[in-house]
């Protein structure tokens, strides 16, 4: 829980965290908030690749490239492929994908090294509904590459919607590996150690009964 704690830790600090009433992308409205958008100084993001880098090494997947989708996920797959050379000598080429297809110049709708056939873990900062996965996972079936893994900072367990591939939980087309930083159950640990913020607990236990995907 320690490197977890450190993480939750840095999240707070820097008001990335939060506790109200938040439409999400879903729809869902939901007693608590991430914003990864906020980390967004050279040492935040040098600290996020980092977190991402130790995480990939220790799950000791097999890859060839990260992918960011469009937008959060671009600066994330930058920083992490910098935190694997920098303290892993692993020279880990990235690509990212464009919200709109280029018509001009190289055109398309991807950037950076090409993914055909190649093994990938896809980084975002939050799956919710698993939307913006979903896209990317086809973006990448559409090239013949091969998804590894998806790492995310936070997965909030909740459930998703059947039309969406499976990621990790639906039964549908094929699962995909969630590899992430915390998940709700460990932001659940982390208030009950808080006098302070343990009063939250109730309102993120009501929500999780009615969409989380663990009780």
């Amino acid at each position: 829980m320690h490197w977890k704690k450190t993480f939750i830790d840095f999240c707070f600090k820097k008001k990335a965290l939060k506790f109200g009433t938040f439409i999400l992308k879903s729809g869902r409205t939901s007693p608590y908030f991430f914003n990864s958008g906020l980390l967004s100084s050279g040492k935040d993001i040098s600290k996020i690749g980092l977190f991402y880098a130790h995480a990939i090494i220790n799950s000791k997947i097999e890859f060839d490239l990260l992918f960011g989708p469009a937008y959060k996920g671009i600066p994330i797959a930058v920083a992490t492929s910098i935190a694997l050379k920098n303290h892993y000598n692993l020279d880990i080429p990235y690509a990212f994908n464009r919200k709109e297809n280029k018509k001009y110049g190289e055109k398309g709708n991807l950037i950076g090294n090409k993914i055909q056939n190649k093994k990938i873990i896809i980084l975002d900062d939050v799956i919710t509904s698993g939307i913006a996965i979903n896209h990317s996972i086809k973006i990448i079936k559409e090239k013949s590459a091969h998804v590894s893994s998806i790492f995310v900072l936070l997965d909030r367990k909740e459930k998703r919607k059947k039309s969406l591939y499976n990621v990790d939980y639906l039964k549908n087309e094929k699962k995909y590996a969630i590899n992430s930083i915390i998940t709700i159950k460990d932001l659940l640990n982390y208030l009950l150690e808080s006098n302070k913020l343990k009063k939250h607990i109730p309102e993120l236990e009501k929500y999780r009964e009615k969409y989380g995907l663990e009780k």
